[in-house]
């Protein structure tokens, strides 16, 4: 979430710790409880998804739980499941109005209604109309699911998403909010993340199709791009050889 003049988030202000994405923790310790994580998110600071690059430094660890995802679908059987982000990959939103706005969506924060604009990022519809009958498709995103459910109910009209993450299902660690895709329930071998930012499956980059950050560039042609790239990788039978045979030079 960030403002169209400029592609860093403003830092310090309530609606903004409430909707953004991610969050650097300060004064972090060692332990994992669960109260010093609370405290550790009180205290965290707003920053800009592309901030988090510095983030890459990680030790890898599994998180116990029940999956995330409910058992595949019969229509999804056998399909490989593509992770899509939702911020500055498929739309770019903003508190601040917006005169060519796809949608207004509004949001309540702390008992204030806000307006959240959102432009659609060239192409995005006939991209997820396409994943949607290559793939099963979910929607993980680190924002709230206040803001990130109303604008993917606009935004996925055909419901091409058969389940939506929110910053919940994230793990946060060393002050990021990342996608571990190991929690899914499904095959790593068959599974993809379209993300823009790379701390955002810095524990599985070797699954990732990385996707530039787009804020208002109406003559951004990326996702018509990528349609040709994840036809070729929905036949895959190992996602980390289909990827690695495309990454070669």
């Amino acid at each position: 979430m960030v403002s169209k003049s400029s592609p860093k988030k403003p830092r310090g202000r309530n609606i903004f710790k409430a909707l953004f994405c991610c969050f650097r923790a300060q004064h972090v310790g060692q332990s994992s409880s669960s109260t010093e994580l609370a405290a550790y998110k009180e205290e965290a600071n707003t920053i800009a998804k592309s901030d988090l690059l510095q983030c890459l430094q990680y030790q890898f660890y599994q998180i116990p739980g029940t999956c995330l995802l409910p058992e595949v679908t019969e229509e999804d059987q056998g399909r490989i499941c593509v992770v899509i982000d939702l911020d500055e990959t498929l739309v770019h939103s903003s508190f601040k109005p917006i005169n060519n706005a796809d949608f207004i969506v509004p949001i309540e924060i702390e008992g204030t209604t806000h307006q959240v604009y959102v432009l659609k990022r060239p192409y995005v519809d006939e991209f997820l109309r396409r994943m949607g009958e290559l793939f099963e498709c979910v929607l993980f995103t680190a924002s709230l699911a206040k803001y990130a459910d109303p604008v993917t109910d606009l935004l996925d009209r055909c419901g091409v998403f058969r389940a939506r993450l929110f910053r919940e299902s994230c793990v946060f660690h060393q002050g990021c909010y990342v996608k571990d895709l190991s929690r899914l329930g499904r095959d790593l071998r068959k599974t993809l993340i379209l993300d823009n930012s790379p701390a955002s499956y810095i524990f599985h980059p070797e699954n990732a199709v990385p996707v530039q950050s787009w804020f208002d560039d109406m003559a951004d042609t990326e996702l018509l791009n990528l349609i040709p790239i994840f036809e070729e990788l929905s036949g895959a039978e190992d996602v980390y050889t289909s990827l690695g045979q495309l990454r070669a030079p």
